[in-house]
């Protein structure tokens, strides 16, 4: 437990003509800190990342992209160049949210595989020597749309109503654009196997988010549409590392039946990226159907649409981000303030109990089983 420890911190100074542990830089001298190490380099091998892999993406000579501008938290975002790790900078207050987590999460996700809550892989501070005194705190966390695959659409979703719409006109939404829960117009339908490990996973994430008093975290999800683009290359029916959810399914030399038909996988399955690994939450293979709202004049709109009966293929992406802000003063004011303005249940500040039963119920609406995919 010694390890967790807030005050476990390892300090390393740069100065702009190196050392014998570091080398030179055409910066001024900066210090850089490294929030339990031994903690971050536990779960870095949990989630089998490789260390010298890891060092050359986030301290390669290829430079860091920013992601436009910063949203409302302030966070500033970088994808590294292999698209692998996204670097977010936070505030001192969610370094303290984190930490004081990090025990709960680190068993959470060492004993649930299938985990869809953010993978954390380190947490730093730089501070700048001299009159400034600056200090940058930042998460490395992985990219969940790292992939071949094009994302032609991204929701975050929260079940919440107040102010989840896009801004923009719909002729100026395109695949980078964030969608939020009123602008989405689907049901995703998982096969039989993974919607069960879906809704298990979802509780078991939630309630360790409420016990940590977490909320205002969303699920985010990217949709590849399959139309058939890719031809017909799949040259077996067998789809090599897909995997059906623990305990479902029996796996044969390592490998479990697969999840797709020839014909399926024919119309999903990129050969560039063959074989396809699947796991919850990544690369999955789904169908979505259109839904439809219904708008009477002077009453709120419907949050999930009515199912048309209209479907497309496609390979899903999602998992349940932001993740490091808890229910402090400042949301309790928000709540407070925002309940004599409206509907205290279509606020996104409420209490983590709460907020876990919303997200909950407002997820299983718009993720199902799909029927006709057992």
């Amino acid at each position: 437990m010694s390890a967790f420890d807030p005050r476990e911190k390892v300090w390393t100074k740069f100065p702009p003509e190196g050392s014998k542990h570091t080398p030179p830089h055409q910066t001024s001298e900066f210090k850089w800190k490294d929030y339990c190490p031994l903690v971050f380099r536990t779960l870095r091998k949990l989630f089998k990342v490789d260390p010298a892999d890891y060092m050359l993406s986030i301290c390669g000579d290829d430079a860091l992209r920013e992601l436009s501008s910063p949203g409302k938290s302030g966070s500033f975002f970088y994808l590294t160049n292999d698209d692998k790790y996204m670097i977010k900078t936070i505030k001192k207050a969610e370094v303290k949210v984190l930490l004081r987590m990090l025990p709960a999460y680190y068993n959470h996700v060492r004993s649930f595989e299938n985990t869809l809550v953010t993978r954390f892989f380190g947490l730093h501070c730089v501070k700048l020597t001299g009159s400034a005194q600056k200090k940058v705190r930042f998460v490395i966390m992985g990219n969940l749309f790292c992939t071949a695959y094009t994302i032609h659409r991204r929701f975050d979703l929260k079940g919440s109503s107040l102010g989840r719409m896009t801004d923009k006109p719909e002729s100026e939404i395109d695949p980078t654009t964030t969608l939020k829960d009123l602008d989405l117009n689907y049901i995703f339908r998982l096969q039989k196997s993974w919607f069960q490990e879906f809704c298990r996973q979802v509780d078991r994430d939630c309630e360790l988010l409420e016990q940590e008093r977490i909320m205002d975290y969303s699920l985010l999800v990217g949709v590849h549409f399959g139309d058939g683009s890719f031809g017909n290359q799949m040259t077996e029916a067998r789809i090599s590392g897909v995997r059906t959810p623990t305990g479902i399914g029996t796996p044969r030399n390592g490998v479990a039946t697969p999840l797709l038909s020839r014909e399926d996988a024919d119309q999903l399955v990129d050969p560039a990226r063959t074989p396809l690994e699947v796991r919850l939450g990544i690369s999955m293979p789904a169908r979505v159907e259109r839904t439809e709202r219904k708008y009477d004049q002077g009453s709120e709109p419907q949050l999930v649409g009515e199912a048309t009966g209209e479907f497309r293929d496609v390979i899903l992406f999602f998992g349940i981000i932001d993740i490091l802000q808890d229910y402090d003063i400042s949301k309790k004011l928000e709540h407070v303030y925002k309940s004599m303005q409206y509907d205290p249940t279509s606020i996104s500040a409420v209490e983590p109990k709460h907020y876990a039963k919303r997200f909950r119920d407002f997820i299983f609406k718009v993720f199902g089983e799909d029927e006709e995919n057992v």
